[in-house]
């Protein structure tokens, strides 16, 4: 499957209408997400329901800084609309593979009681 490549006008609509979104935060200029690029291209291939997107953090600045995207490339995952992953860093094909695996696995009901708990003692 293709990588999309998101902006603030896309962003919501992917979020919410997939399960699954690995995102990919980047810069043209950043030797490491030159690295991680063709990793990220391959393993996405490899998995039919999971959306994998891009955004470039200069094109970007208000996603990226909504983040509190501090270092590049970080990766985050997304399911059912809720953060459940986020990492600075490049990544071997292996270990993305094992973190997505993981991800498509959690109980997501536990996940939402923890984030409503998380909520109410705020």
């Amino acid at each position: 499957m293709a990588v999309l490549e998101l902006n603030k006008d896309n962003f919501d609509n992917t979020i919410q209408k997939n399960d699954i979104v690995i995102l990919d935060f980047w810069a043209p200029w950043c030797g490491p997400c030159k690295q991680f690029a063709p990793t990220y291209d391959e393993v996405s291939e490899k998995f039919d329901k999971v959306i994998f997107a891009k955004i470039n953090t200069e094109d970007e600045q208000e996603l990226a800084g909504n983040f509190q995207i501090r270092s590049i490339p970080t990766l985050m995952i997304f399911r059912e609309q809720i953060a459940i992953f986020s990492q600075p860093g490049a990544m071997s094909g292996a270990d993305l593979e094992a973190v997505i695996k993981k991800a498509q696995t959690l109980d997501m009901n536990k996940v939402r009681e923890e984030v409503a708990k998380k909520k109410a003692g705020d």
